[in-house]
């Protein structure tokens, strides 16, 4: 039986066990999957009331973008999906897995997903929660002693919420330059004790990764399940996630993968995975296709209520946090946002009056980002191993389309695009990786948009 074949079965047994409402779309030739908008209306029978797009949506229109921006070597190769009313209607891949040499990239082509990983980390807690297990206001340290904070009280109040929605007290980012220079996880965790706080827990918003991560050794510890093989067992494989995998190891043994990318000398170069962030896996360490990204924001819109209920939705995308600098970090922000905060894994941003459940992310030679408008019941998700920013512009694209409004162009083709990197969802840079070699992209994102980190 062909992989392919395997997968389709698999997909549908799982569907049909779960008694779906709209199973997803089989995969097209060469993995790569489209249904065209323009037929939209006959392709997906009876779309739920209010979530019917404009009859100028069309697929095409973005695809087209994608692949201008890989022909004009903007960046090497990307893969982007769209989902709508439960069903894929595009999921493809453009240019190439590595410059100079690599197999051209499909729909189950794998990407590191760097920041957006933390939603993984609390769909996997809702899982446990759900199970009456784990509580989102049990307190840390009841379940990780060794979790410590300069202020012993402190420490005592951060619950699991306040790990998954980054309201520890630590300022943004602590420790992460531990990380980027080779400290493991555990280290960087007893050293949280003596970082000076910014606030008392649950009263500010700080981006973290390290204590974010903190939530893996609660999970592990309540289930007695390693942190990674819960994320298979709890996410990966009930969605049909077969090419996603937890780890640097998961990145290389997959099938086909993208090699991560930096731009040096003029151009794009291939550089190895960089291992660090996997140290903080719960915050960085996972790793998928747009194909199975897909079937996550199906997932997330409401379509597998035997895995996530529209109750457990409601608390994971529900806004925590405000976060009100996110609204104005670049220019389609600043045009289309009225407000953005963070929930439990996943920021929610106000767009043009509707709530979008989005998140971004970047480590070396990656970038990622996934966005979701509930009320269009509409998902997009763009995977590239660069670091220029020029794909981020597609989903407002997408979302403009979705709502009517007047199209304008957030992609810009003309020109490599350096701007649109996303507040807090990049990982802080440490130097050059090569010794005398120079990178340019890296010195602009360091001299210029040194807030912008993971």
């Amino acid at each position: 039986m062909s992989s392919v074949l395997f997968r389709r079965l698999t997909v549908l047994s799982t569907a049909l066990t779960a008694a779906l409402v709209i199973p997803s779309a089989p995969i097209r030739a060469q993995s790569d999957l489209t249904v065209r908008a323009g037929a939209l209306a006959a392709a997906q029978a009876g779309p739920a009331a209010g979530t019917a797009l404009p009859s100028n949506f069309d697929v095409r229109e973005f695809e087209s973008l994608a692949q201008q921006i890989v022909s004009q070597g903007k960046i090497p190769g990307m893969a982007m999906a769209i989902v709508h009313d439960g069903r894929i209607i595009s999921a493809r891949g453009y240019g190439l897995s590595k410059p100079f040499g690599g197999t051209g990239v499909t729909a189950h082509t794998v990407y590191r997903l760097a920041s957006v990983s933390k939603s993984f980390a609390s769909t996997t807690t809702a899982t446990v929660v759900n199970e009456g297990k784990l509580s989102w206001n049990t307190p840390v340290r009841s379940i990780v002693p060794e979790f410590n904070l300069i202020d012993p009280a402190a420490a005592e109040s951060v619950d699991v919420a306040d790990l998954l929605s980054h309201r520890v007290g630590l300022p943004k980012n602590a420790l992460d330059r531990d990380i980027e220079h080779g400290m493991d996880f555990a280290a960087a965790r007893a050293k949280l004790a003596t970082v000076k706080l910014t606030c008392r827990p649950g009263t500010c918003f700080n981006y973290q990764n390290v204590a974010y991560s903190v939530i893996g050794d609660v999970l592990t510890r309540t289930t007695g399940q390693p942190y990674g093989q819960l994320v298979q067992q709890r996410v990966l494989k009930p969605l049909g996630m077969y090419d996603s995998s937890v780890g640097l190891y998961g990145l290389r043994g997959s099938a086909a993968w993208a090699v991560p990318t930096v731009y040096r000398n003029g151009g794009w170069s291939a550089v190895e995975p960089k291992p660090t962030y996997y140290e903080v896996s719960p915050a960085a360490g996972v790793n998928s296709s747009v194909y199975d990204m897909a079937q996550y924001m199906i997932a997330h819109l409401g379509h597998r209520p035997d895995m996530l209920s529209s109750a457990m939705l409601d608390t994971l995308h529900r806004e925590v946090v405000n976060t009100p600098k996110e609204a104005a970090s670049n220019e389609w922000r600043r045009a289309r946002l009225r407000s953005a905060g963070y929930a439990l894994g996943w920021r929610v941003l106000n767009y043009m009056g509707r709530d979008v459940v989005f998140h971004g992310g970047a480590v070396q030679g990656y970038r990622t980002l996934i966005a979701m408008m509930p009320s269009k019941d509409i998902g997009i998700v763009v995977l590239w191993n660069s670091e220029s920013g020029t794909p981020s512009g597609l989903m407002p694209m997408v979302m403009d389309r979705a709502l009517g409004l007047s199209p304008r162009s957030w992609v810009r083709v003309n020109g490599l695009n350096l701007g649109e990197v996303e507040s807090d969802d990049a990982v802080p840079q440490s130097g050059n990786q090569t010794g005398a070699q120079r990178d340019p992209l890296g010195e602009f994102i360091r001299n210029n948009v040194d807030s912008n980190r993971q």
